[in-house]
């Protein structure tokens, strides 16, 4: 009989770790190298942003959106974007063109300012002027980022994990700044307030406060200041600081995520497969975008979710769940090439197994525990069942009681709250204050369990993850067979049963490849820490 220590809670060999982690990273530089090899619109857009280019004209269209494009025309014969939007548009303000961005992007709007790619001396003013200019915006997400740091020390966090996560979405910010405070006087540590539906597939973000969505409300930057004022006035009265959440996704990520770390957001939803998959949207844009976002949310602390949940609402849980650790450990490689340390990495799984396939709990404690063992130091993000939700709410209510158990077994660090009403009614309040009930009840009464949890080395849990961690890399070796790798793993359908080609999709006409002169200030910034 062996005496041989138990490695963890799941016995996993750390050679099978380390090569699950190896075979990910060799699978993942091509897209990293495709990534800073190329820019898209949103970038450019975004780094108009941070240089402090805010507004829109008198048709909602942003004056970012209106001043990149009639650069795109200018410099159309000599590359467009491919040189990047700071030479040009900091060579017109150090000529003169123009007092500062604002006026730049009202006159170039109106055709009275033709652009140029400066060379030279020319080219080295320009350079610094967008430098010194873009580099107050990221000091900015700095002051954000320690005002963060000292609001939590002044007025304390929350006083466990798992965070408790509940959504907001009315469509109307100004509905849901009170339903945002009453759920967290209820004990939500996390507000996310979801975004209007199809903001995905907008090329711009809207611009001021707004009362009309569907399903959701618009991502703006005025929003966000809004409901980041109204919860740190309910933090100050609760005595723990409220963390607040939006989605970096669609075709504008780099320009939200921007947004979100000069108003101090403290989590975005932020995967380029959800945007692929989902919203078919061109993988290299969406590649190329993420990056970018990643690298200004490793400088704003802010801590990103990933959208592996979703895949297993189109794929089947069971056959399906390898498919969730081969992502997670993609991410996990994106994400530290980017700039992203452990606590920052919300890695997304879901209790998405049908309740009537036998054993189905014990699996749903093999996938968790194994993205716990996987992943000991990040937060991990555990989602709720939406996907065999009947309308039945009584049933439902068990399914997340049992959802909820999972989680402080396997030691989550923030769980989405369950609503009973999925899949029948967007939540009322007293749907949320139930579920809200669910969640304390399971916390309190399992307490530390997650403690006392340690499956069986032989037993069905610990070989079940196992099995996952085997599948996964047999995936990963799949992929790396691929001609173009990744991409073509993707083209294939290999995740969430999406096909999605490199060469297709909405927003590839706004990706450029970099030329020799290309200059990002912003990226040079993010880069050098």
């Amino acid at each position: 009989m062996s005496t041989r220590t138990p490695r963890g809670k799941l016995d996993l060999d750390p050679a099978t770790v380390r090569q699950a982690r190896a075979l990910a990273r060799k699978a993942g530089k091509p897209i990293v190298s495709l990534a800073t090899q190329h820019t898209t619109v949103a970038v450019e857009r975004a780094t108009l942003r941070l240089a402090g280019l805010q507004g829109a004209d008198a048709e909602g269209t942003p004056w970012v959106n209106r001043l990149l494009d009639v650069v795109r025309a200018d410099l159309d014969q000599d590359g467009g974007l491919s040189h990047g939007v700071a030479l040009p548009v900091w060579d017109a303000l150090v000529r003169g063109e123009a007092e500062d961005l604002a006026t730049l992007a009202q006159k170039a709007s109106a055709g009275s300012i033709r652009f140029r790619l400066p060379e030279g001396r020319d080219a080295t003013r320009a350079a610094a002027a967008a430098r010194k200019q873009v580099g107050a915006g990221i000091k900015l997400i700095d002051r954000r980022r320690a005002e963060r740091d000292r609001l939590i020390k002044r007025i304390g966090d929350a006083p466990r994990q798992p965070w408790i996560y509940l959504i907001v979405a009315t469509g109307d910010i100004y509905e849901d700044i009170p339903q945002a405070q009453a759920a967290a006087r209820a004990g939500a540590d996390v507000i996310a307030v979801i975004r209007s539906t199809g903001q995905s597939l907008l090329d711009f973000v809207p611009e001021g406060a707004t009362r009309e969505g569907f399903a959701g409300t618009y991502a703006t930057q005025e929003n966000f200041r809004l409901m980041r004022a109204a919860l740190d006035e309910t933090g100050k009265e609760l005595g723990r600081y409220i963390r607040l959440t939006n989605y970096a996704s669609g075709l504008c990520m780099p320009e939200i995520a921007a947004l979100a770390g000069m108003e101090r957001l403290d989590m975005m939803l932020n995967d380029s497969m959800y945007g692929i998959l989902f919203r078919d949207i061109n993988p290299i844009r969406t590649f190329v975008d993420q990056r970018f976002s990643r690298q200004v949310h490793a400088r704003a602390g802010i801590i990103i979710n990933t959208g592996e949940d979703n895949y297993l609402t189109t794929a089947d849980a069971v056959e399906a769940a390898h498919t969730v650790t081969t992502s997670q450990l993609l991410n996990e490689y994106f994400a530290k090439e980017a700039g992203l340390e452990d606590w920052q990495l919300g890695l997304g799984h879901a209790f998405e197994i049908d309740p009537d396939v036998p054993d189905s709990f014990r699996m749903e404690l093999a996938h968790a525990l194994l993205a716990r063992e996987l992943f000991p130091k990040a937060p991990l993000k555990w989602m709720p069942p939406t996907r065999h939700m009947t309308g039945d709410v009584f049933r439902g209510y068990l399914l997340d009681g049992f959802f909820n158990l999972v989680g402080a077994m396997t030691g989550q660090g923030i769980l989405l709250v369950g609503m009973m009403t999925e899949a029948v009614v967007t939540p009322w309040i007293s749907d949320r204050d139930l579920a809200l009930q669910n969640v304390r009840y399971v916390m309190n009464a399992a307490g530390n369990l997650h403690e006392d949890f340690r499956p069986t080395p032989d037993g069905f849990i610990a070989t079940r993850a196992r099995q996952v961690l085997a599948e996964s890399i047999e995936l990963l070796e799949q992929i790396l067979e691929h001609e173009n790798g990744l991409l073509d793993a993707i083209a294939d359908g290999t995740f969430g049963l999406m096909k999605r080609p490199a060469d297709a999709g909405r927003g590839l006409d706004g990706v450029a490849e970099k030329s020799p002169s290309y200059l990002n200030p912003a990226t040079e910034i993010l880069e050098e820490k």
